[in-house]
């Protein structure tokens, strides 16, 4: 299994991620999707942490990437005002 450094771990989750996008149905709009980086496997759920269990059981030595399909961002993070 090939390790990466962080930027190529994440250029490589991107790629893969902008090779499926074209696949996903419209139905899987805001589903996260988590793709093993060395096999190109992947799962996709509402629920990350489904999608993750799902891919594990079958990588379990997966180097996951997530995504939200059609979205720029996998999460939000939102500064807190009083």
């Amino acid at each position: 299994m090939r390790r990466y450094d962080k930027e190529g771990f994440a250029r490589r989750g991107d790629a893969l991620y902008e090779q499926l996008a074209p696949t996903f149905a419209v139905s899987d709009q805001g589903k996260f999707v988590l793709i093993d980086i060395d096999s190109g496997d992947y799962e996709v759920d509402a629920d990350e942490i489904a999608a993750s269990d799902r891919l594990l059981i079958r990588r379990p030595n997966a180097q996951t990437w997530l995504a939200r399909i059609g979205a720029r961002h996998a999460r939000r993070i939102v500064a807190r005002t009083n």
